[in-house]
């Protein structure tokens, strides 16, 4: 290890669906956060880390910042401003273009009123030009002011190097917070359940999978082989959306179930016995008490 250890917390944000939890996979070299192309994709607060022989980085991938429409909305934009607040550095997540809609002006004004460094990273960079590149630079600039800027493709895993060296260059000398061989503080079972929420993320209608919560009822890993039996359920808040979930014979459900279960695999390193059933509860994300139930606490 160098003589001058850096660490520290940064802040992932960005309006929804602009790559920020497929940024955080691609830096620390794992799949954590789940991705889909809707809205409301991560919704708690998820801690992952990087570390080399220069410094440690615990990255903070935070919910889309946008207005709130019901109390899990709310919510998720608490833990995104509160997120801004506690960290070192903040890495602003945009596209590469020079159209600034509502979404990043909303941005723009939590972070004008934080005090920490800001990082812009221009996502995406794959889908354009390098002149389109250069314009959507000169535009950030005029609304911002940032301690560096750097464009990437966290689709193609470009220029990440050059992320991970401009991070740790704004960071504090400091200790090593988690041992080097960790990647997440994330419990298997959160994992799990959102590996199943990403699947219908991406196989269900657009407006069900935003009114769904999954919960994982049973984990546990069978003594006499490498196996590991879950039992899961999926929240939906209609009775019709239960209908579509579960599909005509089960198939959307079974189609959901298989998807994820290689996934698991993938991430257990062992045979997964999945079984999934739906429950309906109705406007559970206007519940304060089934939003704390299904695991979205503000502590």
């Amino acid at each position: 290890m160098k003589d001058t250890f850096k660490s520290g917390f940064v802040a992932i944000c960005g309006r929804p669906n602009v790559g920020k939890s497929t940024l955080m996979n691609r830096l620390i070299g794992q799949k954590i956060a789940i991705t889909s192309s809707k809205a409301q994709t991560t919704r708690n607060r998820i801690q992952t880390v990087y570390t080399s022989s220069e410094g440690q980085i615990i990255f903070l991938d935070t919910p889309g910042i946008n207005r709130a429409k019901n109390k899990l909305g709310e919510y998720m934009l608490n833990v995104a401003q509160q997120t801004l607040s506690e960290v070192d550095l903040i890495l602003w997540i945009v596209e590469p273009t020079t159209f600034i809609g509502a979404g990043e002006r909303y941005i723009i004004d939590a972070l004008s009123q934080t005090k920490t460094p800001v990082i812009l990273v221009i996502n995406k960079t794959d889908t354009v030009t390098e002149k389109e590149i250069l314009e959507a630079i000169d535009t950030y600039k005029g609304v911002l002011s940032f301690s560096d800027i750097v464009p990437v493709s966290a689709l193609k895993g470009r220029n990440q190097e050059e992320l991970i060296k401009t991070i740790l260059a704004r960071l504090p000398e400091g200790p090593m917070y988690y041992d080097e061989d960790t990647v997440t503080d994330q419990p298997e079972r959160s994992i799990v359940a959102e590996l199943i929420r990403e699947q219908a993320l991406r196989l269900l209608d657009k407006e069900i999978p935003h009114g769904i919560a999954v919960i994982i009822e049973h984990m546990k890993e069978r003594t006499d082989k490498p196996l590991i039996d879950i039992d899961a359920v999926i929240i939906c808040e209609r009775d019709s959306h239960k209908g579509i979930i579960i599909g005509k014979q089960g198939a959307m459900l079974k189609k959901i179930g298989s998807r994820s279960r290689i996934r698991m695999e993938q991430l257990l390193d062992c045979k997964v016995n999945l079984h999934l059933w739906v429950k309906v509860k109705k406007d559970w994300r206007d519940s304060d008490t089934l939003i704390r139930n299904f695991g979205y606490r503000n502590d």
